[in-house]
């Protein structure tokens, strides 16, 4: 009898049918990110608020994902994934369904958050549910499945919040998850299989003192940069100390309990640990300047929420064309020798917008989003598949867990890098004498008058004004977009250390502790 690693196998109707609950959750959770994000304004004008109250329905969101993604990884393994997936579905539909009903600003956050306690945990957990049922062999094709609400939700969710909101109201935008969680729920009971839950470990309550809070902390320091505009703000600065104190603090205690609340010991796989910088470095880049692309659409071009959602519908065509081909290649080929190239038409496509004047034609940006929607497609979730190939069925969880805190953290902060420096360009634009803004007081600029011209204000100014408020803010965003730029070439650094040898298969799932991670499964030959 002799051992070699199994080939790859296609995905049965049984895998398909659990990536299919997964997929539905993800959508939920991560469409409601963005179409939230575009009923910012509905949310002032309903509430009588100011933009810093309601941005914390966003800002609460995130925190209550920061809070719970780390327990994600001890509680799956103790009551099972099963029970934990639906659990999840349960707080997110109920935190939808309650939102719907907020009548106040205060309410909506608290709702928010509860929303978030749900979906923090549906992606990990979806993550690891997914891995286990297909096995190291077939994660490539499987993470390909789940990476399409990953990839289009940031492009549906504004086509879909604007519309909701044009032919209803704002209430839909959360009312519209409440079937779908029901939906999840059942087709949940019904494919997933049993739990089968591990060993209880002992939960490691002073690691979850330091990392949530450290998290949440650090994520509300970060996430408060656009509205103050500087990190010398105290509302920036005293909790992204206190919050980062607090996770290196985590950091260095983690190597001492037997069962750490998130396990670093990982990061000694190496696959794990180059695969994860490289996607934490590449979602700093990518996710930032990409939440501006439709703002270029909105403020430049003058386009309706919706209009811009669709004007962004190349990048999801294209990303939906390679990425199937993409998982079928991560299973066969080491992912070294093709995010790369995907990376490459990532950078070629990005390179449009950082030419961009009042003036460029929709046909070039919109063929520019498609190539990096090809280059998307090939390029996270193979980085995903090469973290978590060579980890074992019990530690699945826990590196699901890891990757998921970097890509909550990378994209927080490639928002509040990308919004500061927009938000500083734009406020160098030139004051108009005698032209104050009836709310504040404060002169408006030629940008500002330019932006709320496109809008459909009505200002006693110039064309001439106007035309050179445009070009100003054209010119601010092309600075952000060359800071994107430059992020995204150096996301070619990590990349060149991603695996170039054939894919390994993790240690056998029955030596959960086994050392080398790097083993390939044994298959049986007679």
């Amino acid at each position: 009898m002799t051992t070699q690693a199994a080939a790859p196998q296609k995905l049965d109707g049984a895998v398909l049918k659990i990536a299919g609950v997964v997929v539905l959750g993800a959508i939920m959770s991560i469409l409601d990110v963005t179409v939230v994000s575009v009923a910012l304004p509905t949310f002032q004008s309903e509430f009588n608020a100011t933009y810093a109250q309601v941005a914390w329905t966003m800002t609460g969101y995130t925190l209550a994902l920061a809070t719970v993604i780390p327990l994600s990884g001890w509680a799956a393994d103790r009551f099972g994934t099963k029970r934990l997936y639906m659990l999840a579905l349960l707080l997110f539909t109920l935190g939808s369904a309650l939102c719907a009903t907020a009548d106040s600003i205060n309410q909506l956050i608290a709702y928010r958050v509860l929303q978030g306690l749900g979906g923090g945990m549906l992606m990990p957990l979806g993550m690891t549910i997914m891995t286990r049922a297909a096995g190291p062999q077939r994660i490539g094709r499987l993470m390909a499945v789940l990476g399409i609400p990953m990839l289009l939700g940031p492009i549906g969710g504004p086509i879909l919040g604007g519309w909701l909101i044009d032919v209803a109201s704002w209430h839909w935008i959360f009312l519209i998850n409440v079937p779908i969680g029901a939906i999840a729920l059942v087709y949940a009971q019904l494919a997933l299989p049993k739990d089968n839950p591990e060993p209880s470990e002992s939960f490691d309550f002073l690691g979850m003192l330091m990392l949530s809070p450290g998290l949440a902390l650090f994520l509300f320091g970060v996430s408060s940069l656009p509205e103050t505009g500087t990190i010398a703000a105290t509302k920036v600065w005293v909790p992204m100390l206190f919050g980062g104190a607090l996770v290196i603090a985590f950091v260095l205690y983690s190597f001492k309990p037997k069962h750490p609340l998130v396990d670093l010991r990982l990061f000694r796989n190496r696959n794990l640990s180059v695969a994860s910088i490289s996607l934490f470095v590449f979602i700093i880049a990518f996710m930032g300047a990409g939440l501006l692309f439709p703002s270029y659409f909105l403020q430049v071009g003058g386009e309706s929420t919706l209009n811009a959602g669709l004007l962004m519908a190349p990048q999801g065509i294209g990303a939906m064309l390679t990425m199937p081909i993409a998982g079928m290649l991560a299973d066969k080929i080491p992912v070294g020798r093709t995010v790369p190239f995907a990376m490459a038409l990532i950078a070629v496509g990005f390179f449009a917008f950082t030419q961009v004047d009042a003036d460029t034609s929709y046909w070039l940006l919109c063929g520019s989003l498609f190539v990096m929607g090809l280059g998307m497609g090939g390029t996270m979730m193979p980085m995903m598949t090469s973290a978590l190939r060579t980890l074992s069925h019990h530690d699945t969880a826990r590196g699901s867990t890891l990757v998921n805190i970097l890509q909550q953290i990378g994209g927080s902060i490639g928002s509040a890098i990308m919004s500061v420096i927009l938000t500083t360009q734009l406020n160098k634009s030139a004051p108009i004498p005698g032209l104050n803004d009836p709310a504040t007081g404060e002169p408006i600029t030629e940008a500002g008058a330019a932006i709320a011209v496109q809008h459909g204000a009505q200002l006693p100014l110039e064309p001439s004004v106007i035309q050179r408020g445009l070009d100003f803010v054209a010119d601010s965003f092309a600075t952000t977009f060359w800071v994107g730029f430059a992020l995204v070439l150096a996301t070619f650094i990590p990349i060149a250390f991603l695996p170039r040898k054939k894919p390994e298969a993790p240690a056998v799932a029955d030596e959960p502790n086994a050392d080398s991670v790097d083993r390939p499964a044994p298959a049986m030959i007679h």
